[in-house]
């Protein structure tokens, strides 16, 4: 993990808000979620629509931007019983009895396919959340969906394309995670490594342009160990996978457990379009 400071951003939200206070693992991803969202551009007053909330950690950066007079409707697939070390419910219901908790609303077993609003909000916000969606497809379905719902989009993922060495071993981490989800148990979070450039195309055969793009510092996050971890955990259950696939599976391994420095994550990318 690399060095990690505060930011004075996050210090004014934990002094606020009082959440995290005793949690310096939140505080980091905090400190991320905001970056991602002052990238995002969302001011007071809007409205936003975050697609795959999760545990809440960028809904809390977000309900911060809008402020008291806007709102967040966040919905995400899964239940509050799913997620560890909190579940999504444990976590959101800390959310929830904070002061940005009428700010939220929360929508959890919510396809969005299933989601009717009449409302157009300013921005829709999908933060690490492309990588859950199965097929291209699905995750062009969603944009179509949103070209209609939503004056902007912004959109936040790991890039692939990494800068140091140290970085490598989240890139075969997340590789292998995602192999595993295709050719093994196909419940895991991570189902595609959509790139960057690939997403971009998917917006704008949706209708959108794209207004700006820019890449966001996350190694000092803890992402890149954990995922090593997760994937190290599994090794075993891929012997059932094909030959060829089973040779590609094991070099991989072999590369992401080469590295002899501290791993760090991935940057984030991110894209707003309209």
């Amino acid at each position: 993990m690399s060095t990690f400071e505060l930011s004075r951003k996050t210090e004014k939200f934990l002094t606020t808000y009082k959440l995290f206070e005793n949690d310096e693992i939140q505080q980091m991803q905090l400190k991320h979620r905001l970056d991602l969202v002052d990238a995002f551009g969302i001011e007071k007053g809007m409205s936003v629509m975050e697609i795959g909330c999760g545990q809440g950690d960028t809904t809390a950066a977000i309900a911060d931007a809008v402020g008291e007079d806007g709102k967040v409707i966040a919905i995400d697939i899964a239940s509050r019983d799913y997620g560890a070390p909190l579940t999504l419910g444990q976590a959101t219901d800390r959310i929830k009895r904070s002061a940005l908790g009428e700010r939220i609303t929360f929508h959890f077993e919510k396809d969005f396919d299933s989601f009717d609003s009449n409302q157009v909000f300013d921005v829709a916000v999908l933060s690490h959340s492309s990588w859950y969606f199965k097929r291209s497809e699905d995750l062009f379905s969603y944009f179509k969906k949103l070209r209609g719902m939503t004056k902007c989009i912004c959109l936040a993922e790991w890039n692939l394309d990494f800068t140091h060495k140290s970085q490598r071993a989240h890139f075969f981490a997340a590789s292998l995670h995602a192999l595993y989800s295709n050719f093994v148990n196909n419940d895991g979070n991570i189902q595609n490594l959509f790139y960057k450039a690939q997403i971009k195309e998917l917006l704008e055969k949706a209708g959108f342009q794209i207004e700006n793009q820019d890449t966001i510092d996350a190694t000092y996050l803890q992402d890149a160990q954990w995922e090593k971890s997760y994937v190290n955990s599994i090794r075993q259950e891929f012997a059932i996978v094909p030959e060829k696939v089973q040779t590609l599976v094991n070099s991989y391994y072999e590369l992401m457990n080469l590295s002899d420095e501290e791993e760090q994550s991935l940057n984030s990318f991110i894209l707003c379009a309209k």
